[in-house]
């Protein structure tokens, strides 16, 4: 009898273990929304996902992006059956993903729990609809972002942002973004304005791979939708995306030179439906700048992916998003950087409350290139948002870098013109400098750790305009957490592209052992640094008995981040080769 009542209370605690354990991998956000709704949405993650850093490893853009998407869909194929199966019998709505192993469910309480108690399920997390305060919102504070109308037509004139950044420089010697796609995904595009419209890549009978619509049906509190749902051509709702896209390439050839690449290529994706979005809706825009599909969201390519994308839109904790969704949205965006895309994202507009302020995905990710935004007085805009990164406790710094933000004059639907400002503006410059730089060096396409870095080791300092310091940094040291490492200048990161990096003599002076490598010993991530610019080169490493481990082309200024996590604990040797000069450092793994 005593057997039997332990082997039952044994049961009984076992059971509750199980019950506790499924419980807690709803978020407490999913658990309201189950208490108030009938049916609600929710995000479900899989305990495994894909492993895309060995992409760093490949040379070209196209074998980049073609290991990553055949990376994502192998573990999503592996793993997703099953739910899907549930999720089909129960003739709910659901969407999968790839790009992070995960599904959107619209469904009940008794669906949430089934799906909860299934083991290959790692978390749920909420779906919240957010509203993104945008220039052109009457809703925005006069303080952060000002819509300021201008003609429709201006004087002939270049947009002072485009020169302060020097973009000027490069057209002159033809450097104009062509051979490059840039992407970005926002309130949508209005693809017929006149500044825009040639540069689209798609033709008035072919939006496939080069338009996507994320918004299925309603999320704004607005009753009224321009653009309607599951749009097959591109069309923007609000105003925001045709500004921001006009910043990268546009130019109707008729005076309005108001894009920093004007030969580049464009696509699109709507994640806002009138300035609100979803995790979801994100998600789904950068699974699709990974792998274009046609119009009916099918036959997914990514060959077709863009070099670059802007991101101007956030996904703030005050309006329902937390460490979950930052998880998540987190793994999307390393997948996109390591399958060859840079992407921009601005750093926000919440700079008049001081320190901490960038807090919102995507500007918190290591992986993302943060931008914040200066005048015309080449200073800080009070409303650009400062670093360091708490919400996710990585202390990181950020901004990367600055660029022109404030009223900075761009396409409107109807082909009309405005000034706005805002971190929103400053991204795009960032995004179509990098469609400069590809177009002059193409084989930087792909490689964004060293457009990242050549960007940031060739920026202007510039200051805030007061005496800030932000995470024990000051505005007169650089990088800090205001500016990052300063505004950015085309001229100067042309010239590293250009220069033949060192002469003979330079050579001879140089050590041997001249690269300083960071952490040492590492237990995975170390950067880089050389004592002169590198340029084209050949990075390898090797182990004590001279077999080579690693071996990547790259452009190299004086700065590189690699990842060596793969590799077991001992000493290994790297060297940075290029035509004229060796250098090799000594790396201790732990």
């Amino acid at each position: 009898m005593k057997h039997t009542i332990y082997l039952f209370a044994l049961l009984l605690a076992v059971n509750l273990q199980a019950q506790e354990a499924w419980e807690e991998k709803i978020d407490a956000e999913v658990w309201i929304e189950a208490g108030i709704k009938p049916e609600f949405e929710f995000f479900v993650m899989f305990h495994v996902q894909a492993n895309t850093i060995g992409a760093k490893r490949l040379k070209t853009k196209d074998e980049k992006a073609i290991f990553v998407f055949n990376e994502l869909q192998r573990v999503a194929n592996e793993t997703q059956g099953p739910i899907v199966q549930l999720l089909q019998q129960q003739n709910a709505s659901y969407r999968p993903y790839f790009i992070v192993n995960g599904i959107w469910v619209k469904g009940d309480l008794p669906l949430l729990e089934m799906i909860a108690r299934m083991p290959e399920v790692a978390r749920i997390a909420p779906n919240p609809y957010m509203h993104n305060k945008l220039p052109g919102d009457e809703s925005l504070s006069a303080k952060a972002l000002l819509p300021n109308p201008g003609p429709v037509h201006s004087p002939s004139a270049i947009e002072w942002g485009i020169d302060m950044i020097r973009a000027t420089d490069l057209w002159a010697q033809n450097i104009k973004g062509s051979g490059v796609v840039v992407g970005g995904q926002d309130t949508g595009y209005d693809w017929t304005h006149p500044a825009i419209n040639s540069k689209y890549r798609g033709t008035v009978n072919d939006h496939n791979y080069h338009w996507h619509d994320a918004i299925h049906g309603q999320i704004s509190t607005d009753t009224f939708n321009s653009c309607g749902f599951d749009v097959k051509y591109p069309c923007d709702d609000q105003t925001h995306g045709t500004h921001t896209m006009g910043t990268m390439v546009g130019d109707d050839g008729l005076g309005n030179q108001i894009g920093v690449a004007p030969e580049a290529e464009w696509v699109g994706c709507r994640n806002m439906e009138n300035g609100w979005g979803t995790p979801a809706t994100y998600i789904e825009c950068f699974e699709w700048f990974l792998a274009p599909t046609d119009t009916n969201n099918l036959n997914a390519n990514p060959l077709m992916a863009p070099h670059v994308i802007a991101n101007s839109w956030s996904c703030p904790p005050s309006e329902g998003c937390n460490t979950t969704n930052f998880s998540i949205m987190q793994i999307a965006v390393e997948n996109l950087k390591n399958a060859g895309t840079f992407i921009a994202v601005s750093a926000g507009n919440s700079g008049g409350a001081g320190c901490n302020t960038i807090e919102t995905p995507a500007a918190i990710y290591e992986a993302s290139f943060s931008v914040g935004a200066t005048a015309i007085s080449d200073s800080l805009a009070n409303f650009s948002s400062r670093g360091f990164v708490t919400v996710d406790s990585s202390n990181r710094m950020k901004p990367n870098v600055s660029a022109p933000g404030v009223n900075v004059r761009s396409s409107v639907p109807g082909g009309g013109y405005a000034s706005y400002s805002g971190t929103s503006m400053a991204g795009p410059h960032v995004a179509g400098a990098v469609a400069l730089l590809i177009s002059a060096a193409p084989d930087l396409a792909g490689n964004v750790d060293s457009l990242e870095t050549l960007l940031e080791m060739t920026a202007d300092t510039v200051y805030a305009y007061r005496n800030d310091t932000c995470g024990g940094t000051t505005q007169w040291v650089f990088p800090n957490n205001m500016v990052g490492y300063g505004r950015i200048n085309l001229y100067k990161a042309l010239q590293v592209l250009q220069d033949t990096v060192v002469t003979p003599t330079a050579v001879a002076s140089i050590p041997s052992n001249s690269i300083q490598i960071y952490p040492n010993p590492t237990t995975g991530i170390v950067n880089l640094r050389t004592a002169n610019v590198m340029g084209e080169c050949l990075v390898t490493v090797s182990n004590t008995l001279g077999q080579q481990l690693r071996s990547m082309r790259c452009y190299f200024t004086k700065n590189l981040e690699l990842d060596l996590g793969d590799l077991s604990e001992g000493i290994y040797l790297i060297s940075i080769e290029n035509k004229s000069q060796k250098v090799v450092g000594k790396l201790i793994k732990e």
